[in-house]
């Protein structure tokens, strides 16, 4: 097995299919015909994708990772299957999920998501010759077991010098969608990137539920009431890591006329989204396609990635999206949100990561 350090650079589009039950959860795409061999000696049905609290649709997390499904599955020519996740389920619903995929004969199968971990881990010792995949977990230690994991906090810390930068109340919010460490590396680093720029900015920080089970990155609702009561307090740019909720905080900021900084994918970009997009300042990318695409490659190609693989600035496993022609023209924020990233990438800014 290969140790990966990169993620993939190439952009992905992300498109949304309609759904349709099949199998543990809902799958909204199954491979057609048999087993397809590579030049490389792939043999398999081609990517078993399971999604996470949110599912398909979310214009964040869960769409990157599909981004990169429907590229892989394009450029090999390969069939994929991507399924649902089902609310209150189980791990042992997991561990069924990612069996199916397993003995079906799709390889790559890769969970979207820290939550597939003691699903990855079991299935991964019954099918030693299926490559599996976790996204923003490392703690599955396996020769087939490729950890995807990013520097969350480095994209942040770019939102967070935007943001402050952006501001004129010198008062700015974070919403996270669950109180859990992945989310904190979010708001460390994007209090440190705002502080940078003003020590004495005034920061709102929340999170929507204790326990991913409430509703916290799949709740649009809470996003908005979040949202709402950090405009009341005074703020006039929010960012969010709370997947498919910060679409609330994201139409609640934009009926307010404040900014908001995206997550994950460039939700400036994403379709649904276009109604709120003027309002978008940017969003702290994670390059969670490009990850699917490149352990996809890595099997395609006979050469599986093993370990962890971790996106970072330096590797543009994550960033930050200037799509908004408004950010464009703030040259001033532009310019400082450079500054950042190269002072990170040189090595003179660590940034935290709690």
């Amino acid at each position: 097995m290969s140790r990966g350090s990169r993620v993939s650079q190439a952009a992905v589009a992300v498109a949304v299919l309609a759904l349709a039950a099949a199998g543990c959860g809902e799958s909204s795409t199954s491979s057609k015909g048999g087993d397809k061999e590579s030049a490389g000696g792939y043999k398999g049905k081609g990517i078993g994708l399971a999604y996470d609290i949110g599912g398909k649709g979310d214009q964040s997390f869960n769409d990157a990772a599909y981004a990169g499904f429907q590229k892989a599955e394009k450029e090999f020519g390969l069939g994929g299957r991507d399924v649902e996740p089902q609310d209150g389920e189980s791990d042992a619903d997991k561990v069924q999920r990612l069996t199916q995929l397993a003995q079906a004969g799709y390889n790559p199968v890769i969970g979207v998501g820290y939550i597939y971990a003691p699903a990855v881990k079991a299935v991964a010792a019954k099918f030693p010759k299926t490559t599996f995949g976790i996204i923003d977990d490392e703690t599955v230690q396996a020769k087939n077991v490729a950890d995807l994991v990013f520097h969350e906090e480095q994209a942040s810390y770019l939102a967070g010098v935007a943001a402050a930068k952006a501001s004129k109340k010198a008062h700015i919010g974070f919403i996270g969608g669950v109180d859990i460490p992945l989310i904190h590396k979010f708001e460390a680093g994007y209090v440190q990137g705002a502080k940078s720029v003003n020590p004495n900015i005034k920061i709102e920080s929340q999170y929507l539920t204790e326990t991913p089970a409430e509703g916290g990155f799949s709740s649009p609702d809470k996003g908005k009431e979040g949202a709402s009561g950090q405009i009341e307090k005074g703020v006039d740019v929010i960012y969010h890591a709370a997947g498919l909720s910060g679409q609330g905080v994201i139409s609640e900021g934009a009926s307010k006329g404040i900014w908001v900084i995206g997550v994950d994918s460039d939700q400036y970009s994403q379709s649904s989204l276009a109604a709120y997009k003027d309002h978008i300042l940017g969003s702290a990318l994670k390059n969670v396609g490009g990850a699917v695409y490149d352990l996809v490659k890595s099997v395609h190609d006979g050469k599986p990635l093993s370990g962890v693989v971790r996106g970072s600035l330096s590797n543009d496993g994550v960033g930050f999206a200037d799509s908004n022609p408004k950010y464009k023209a703030m040259t001033d924020v532009v310019g400082a949100v450079d500054k950042a990233k190269q002072d990170i990438t040189s090595g003179k800014v660590t940034v935290k990561t709690q």
